[in-house]
């Protein structure tokens, strides 16, 4: 993962000014970034911008941003007159550097403050200047005039709104319009409905020459030569005329080559790869050489192609060390023309070339092998939403799959694990697009894979708050993959000063959540780190004499999203930050015990204790599980330990501190020994987000069934 840099370094009588506003914002959140204004930096420019969030960014001392090249500092807003209330601070300025060589493309930040670390924003680094929209640009009367190249950053900011931009272009000459709006929002936390923007081209009479809408997922691509020179008009909106003050968008306006997607996409390490590509005003030779170093990890990878000695922006290619087949010109839309692989497992690069078209590949299995099949095409920007079929010899359908899903997560790529062979014999696994469409960028690539036991790791949530001398819990969840059944120990890298981890696991069988509790020492200063969390296991030999298999994995941090009607969504985010802060609302947690050991069918009481900030009154919820609305997100409890809600008190209203949580084992509860878990106090700070609080870790431990 792509580490943050420090952007500011603050003096010690700064920090002690930060913590005493704080104490004076009790029940405040941390802050919730809902827009930049503008959106885009060019690369090797320093630019201000305006960020806006809910809740205060008050005393907000550093900023992170993902992806190296790129800094930023905080422009300090007025400090208040002598003797008057601190004012929340939703609107900072922010002075981005941008170096030259920082790569094109999406970046998240973040601010940092005594509330805690805010949630994702998001900036777009561009090679073109950046031309802010007018105030006044709403009919076609108006348009704002502008030099091409540029990159267009404005708002759709409310119903009905227009913008319009004119500009000039000489005879021949051939553009593309790049929309950005609609993918800048996943990530914003609670940003319901987003923006669904169209993009028209017009005339200087204002005819329509071309039009675009769903291109890229909601948003909009155009690309236009122009036979006559003189004064053309561009139109964004809303399709459905509406309008919301954090609809920001950039429109890249280049007539450099546009590259959507590269044939094949899949590389291999120390290997010249010949790639075809994709996109908009290419040279006639549409191919360009890459050659990734042997020393490149295996997976996902941005890679920086040259055409007519111009950089593209980051192209998506998977790097593999699986063999390679390429798809050719021969036909292999049946089973009777599948390409043949001699071997598997292997990798099968192809395009749907065209509207109906089917890609057929035959292997030799023998009964009872287990069969991953995966594609990759969606994810990395090709247009194809694929389906897949396994045939046997008699061409009949034994198999077949559509999305994939990860966590709460779909994609439009399919991903068939854990297939299990009939019968021996000869099989094609049959690939197309679900809607039958096809054309130039409907690459993809198909790994046949032996379904081999793992796991991956997802973490809830994308950052987690401490304040000096007191702790707070991680969840990580598991998805345990083809029959993996091990225990996975975690352990966590990239802590900030005075911040110390207690490291827990996640069991055997059904169990699939752990926790990392983190402790901040009393005199631990204000800082926020990018962690990373990586969970390990052991698989048993496969065979006498052979040894055991070590398996490892990164965890993928998850940022907390507000659905509409109240629903509590994810969306992956580049990072997880730890952020120690201020002394907040909670200035104290205490248990009466921490080591747990319950026999089968037995209960125990944790007595909490609370110390609430002057002042703070709001209900405060206790729980040892992350849930919402009855959905768990996260129990690290043992197999056959349950909440005994009825024998608790979880509910503290008004100034009430103290509470307590029952804990029970069932009489068939499994033994366990010192099983990380934590208490929490959560407060609420809307519908879906908490203000979460742990206490020290707690060691739950069943014993054995008594004979």
């Amino acid at each position: 993962m792509p580490a943050f840099p420090r952007a500011l370094r603050v003096s010690a009588a700064f920090v002690c000014c930060l913590l005493t506003a704080a104490a004076a914002l009790a029940q405040q959140s941390y802050p919730m970034l809902m827009s930049l204004k503008p959106v885009a930096v060019q690369a090797g420019t320093t630019a201000s911008c305006e960020v806006h969030s809910r809740y205060s960014m008050a005393g907000a001392h550093q900023v992170l941003v993902t992806g190296g090249h790129v800094t930023a500092e905080i422009v300090p807003p007025p400090e208040p007159k002598a003797g008057e209330k601190p004012k929340d601070v939703t609107k900072l300025e922010l002075k981005f550097t941008v170096a030259p060589e920082a790569q094109p493309g999406v970046r998240e930040f973040r601010v940092v403050t005594p509330q805690g670390v805010s949630t994702v924003g998001q900036l777009v680094v561009v090679r073109d200047p950046v031309i802010a929209e007018a105030k006044d640009n709403d009919v076609r009367e108006k348009a704002q005039e502008v030099t091409l190249p540029a990159v267009l950053a404005g708002t759709l900011e409310k119903n009905e709104d227009f913008d319009f931009f004119k500009f000039k272009v000489e005879a021949g000459s051939a553009w593309t319009f790049h929309v950005r709006a609609q993918r800048l929002e996943d990530k914003i936390h609670d940003l319901q409905t987003h923006v669904d923007p169209i993009l028209f081209l017009r005339d200087a009479a204002g005819g329509v020459l071309a039009m675009s809408d769903n291109a890229n997922f909601a948003d909009p691509f155009l690309e236009h030569r122009f036979e006559q020179a003189g004064e053309y008009v561009l139109e964004l909106r809303d399709v459905r005329y509406q309008g919301n003050p954090y609809w920001d968008y950039c429109i890249e306006i280049s007539s450099r080559p546009f590259v959507t997607g590269v044939h094949p996409l899949v590389v291999t390490r120390a290997q010249e790869t010949s790639l075809e590509l994709s996109g908009f005003l290419l040279p006639a030779e549409r191919r360009a050489p890459v050659t990734i170093p042997a020393e490149t990890p295996v997976g996902p990878r941005e890679l920086l192609l040259s055409i007519n000695g111009q950089p593209t922006d980051p192209i998506a290619a998977f790097v593999t060390d699986l063999p390679r087949t390429v798809e050719t010109d021969a036909p292999n839309d049946a089973p009777e023309t599948a390409v043949k692989l001699d071997a598997w497992p292997a990798v099968c690069c192809g395009r749907i070339e065209k509207e109906a078209d089917l890609d057929c590949y035959s292997f030799v299995a023998t009964k009872g092998d287990r069969i991953s099949f995966e594609v990759l095409g969606r994810r990395f920007g090709s247009r194809i939403d694929s389906f897949l079929r396994i045939l046997n010899e008699k061409g009949q359908a034994v198999r077949e799959d559509d999305d994939l899903r990860i966590g709460s997560q779909t994609s439009s790529d399919t991903w068939l694990e854990n297939w299990t062979v009939p019968a021996d014999g000869t099989y094609t696994v049959e690939i197309r697009d679900v809607h039958l469409r096809g054309g130039a960028n409907f690459e993809y690539a198909l790994s046949i894979t032996r379904s081999e036991p793992y796991f991956q790791l997802l973490v809830d949530t994308d950052k987690t708050q401490l304040s000096p001398g007191l702790f707070n819990v991680i969840f990580v969840r598991a998805l345990k993959k083809n029959g993996f059944d091990e225990e996975i120990s975690l352990q966590i890298d990239g802590l900030p000063p005075g911040v110390t981890a207690t490291t827990g696991r996640i069991l055997k069988g059904k169990s699939t959540d752990g926790v990392i509790v983190l402790t901040a020492a009393p005199d631990a200063p204000l800082s926020a780190a990018n962690i990373t969390i990586r969970g390990a296991a052991t698989l048993p030999a496969p065979m006498d004499g052979q040894p055991a298999v070590e398996l490892a994995a990164v965890a993928r941090p998850q940022e907390e999203i507000y659905l509409p009607g109240g629903g509590r969504g994810h969306w992956p985010v580049d990072s997880h930050v730890v952020c120690v802060g201020a002394p907040a609302d909670i200035r104290g947690f205490h248990l009466n015990e921490t080591d747990i050991r319950l026999k089968p069918g037995e209960s125990k009481t944790i007595a909490v204790k609370l110390d609430r900030a002057d002042g703070v009154n709001a209900n405060v919820t206790l729980d040892m599980l992350y849930q919402h609305l009855g959905s768990v997100y996260g129990n690290s409890l043992p197999a056959g330990v349950s909440i005994d809600a009825g024998a608790s008190k979880t509910l503290l209203t008004g100034k009430n501190s103290e509470g307590t949580i029952v804990l029970k084992a069932d009489a068939s509860a499994p033994p366990c020994e010192r099983q990380v878990c934590a208490v929490m106090a959560n407060f609420a700070i809307n519908f879906v987000m908490k203000a979460t609080y742990s206490g020290p870790p707690v060691f739950v431990s069943v014993e054995k069934k008594a004979e």
